[in-house]
Formats: C-alpha cells, structure tokens, sequence
C-alpha cells in the first residue's frame, strides 16, 4: 500500500510535468514542429492535438487522485482499475513508438512512457496482492 502510494505521488508529479509541457506548446512557448511525430501541419490541428493531449493527461491524474483516495471518487473502482489498465498498455505501446522515433526530443520521452507505464502496473499489481491478502 505505501509503495502503491509513493507511485502514484510520482506519476501525479510526471503527469503534472506533462501538462504543464502541453501548455508550453499551446502557448508556442516549445515549438510543436518537434512533437506528435512531427505530422501538425497547422496551428488548428495543433491546438486539437493538444487539447485532447490535456483532456486525457487530466483524466488520468483524475483516475490517479481517486485510486490514492486523495479525491472522493467519482467512478466506480473497476472502472479506475480498467482505465489504469488501458494507460498502462497504452504507455507500453507508446514506448516502442518512442524508441523508434526520428528525434531525439521524442525518443527521451521512452524514458517517461516506460516509467510511467512501470509505475501504472506496479499499483494494478498491488492492488491483486491486497485482494489476494484479504481473501486468506
């Protein structure tokens, strides 16, 4: 339970970071030529982009607040278990497309996704050793 905590304050931390990087690139502060693959052609699609970027990036650490009870939940448990689930092998995906990317800026974020989607699976997995624990 308490490292379950400890991942979950990281990746609230990680996902903060991440937002405020969407918000830099709303903002033109970082260039979005260099994110997404390189393929926003335009302002428009960029400012879609990102705003779906910071919708789910805000869905998550919604979900991630509610599994460490820090907000009264809003969604059923098995519903934040299936979501954590789909990021964790979302995260998963995603750090092999980032080994592979054709930049550098992109490829650090492997780094991010594997220890994200790492993180993810250590408090799913977690939470089947309480379960197991209580059924005894």
């Amino acid at each position: 339970m308490k490292n379950q905590k400890l991942a979950i304050k990281i990746l609230l931390g990680i996902f903060t970071a991440v937002i405020l990087f969407h918000i830099s690139i709303l903002l033109k502060i970082v260039p979005y030529e260099i994110t997404w693959g390189g393929r926003l052609k335009n302002d428009t699609e960029m400012y879609v982009f990102e705003s779906l970027s910071l919708l789910i990036n805000s869905l998550l650490i919604a979900v991630l607040l509610m599994k460490g009870n820090y907000i009264k939940a809003f969604l059923s448990t098995k519903t934040v278990s299936v979501i954590l689930w789909v990021f964790c092998v979302l995260f998963g995906l995603n750090t092999i497309g980032n080994i592979f990317a054709e930049t550098n800026f992109e490829k650090f974020f492997t780094i991010i996704t594997l220890a994200s989607s790492f993180l993810i699976w250590s408090i799913l997995r977690s939470d089947k050793k309480i379960t197991t624990n209580s059924e005894k």
